[in-house]
C-alpha cells in the first residue's frame, strides 16, 4: 500500500511558466503540492507577468496570484494588485520565505515582499 508524506490537506501550488528546480524545491515543503495546470484547481499561483494573472484567474477565480519580480520597479506593485494579483514576491529570494508568502496568500492575505513594496 502506497505510504504518503503529505498532509491531508496539503497547499496545491500552479507555477505559471512551469519551472521544474521551483517545483522540486517546493515540493520538498510538506506542506506543498505543486500541481501542473489550472484545472487541478489550486489555491495559489506563482506567476511572471500581469497578463498571466488574467489568465490564471478567467481558468481559476477562486485562486490567489502571487506575481514574482526580480527587482521593484515604480508602479509594479500597484499594477499587479490592479490586475488581481494578491500580491508580489522576489522571484530569487529563499524558497522558505517563498513558502511562506504562498501559505500567506492561501489564507487571503495580500502578500508584497518589503523589497519589492518601493518608495
Amino acid at each position: 500500500m502506497p505510504v504518503t508524506h503529505r498532509p491531508a490537506r496539503s497547499l496545491r501550488v500552479l507555477l505559471e511558466p512551469p519551472d521544474r528546480a521551483l517545483a522540486i524545491l517546493l515540493g520538498l515543503q510538506p506542506d506543498i503540492e505543486v500541481v501542473a495546470s489550472a484545472a487541478a484547481r489550486p489555491a495559489v499561483a506563482l506567476v511572471e507577468g500581469l497578463d498571466a494573472v488574467r489568465a490564471v484567474l478567467a481558468d481559476e477565480p477562486e485562486c490567489r496570484v502571487l506575481v514574482t519580480a526580480g527587482s521593484a520597479r515604480p508602479g509594479l506593485r500597484e499594477a499587479a494588485l490592479a490586475a488581481g494579483a494578491a500580491g508580489l514576491v522576489l522571484r530569487d529570494g529563499p524558497v522558505e520565505e517563498l513558502a511562506e508568502c504562498l501559505r500567506r496568500a492561501s489564507t487571503g492575505e495580500t502578500v508584497v515582499d518589503p523589497a519589492l513594496a518601493g518608495p
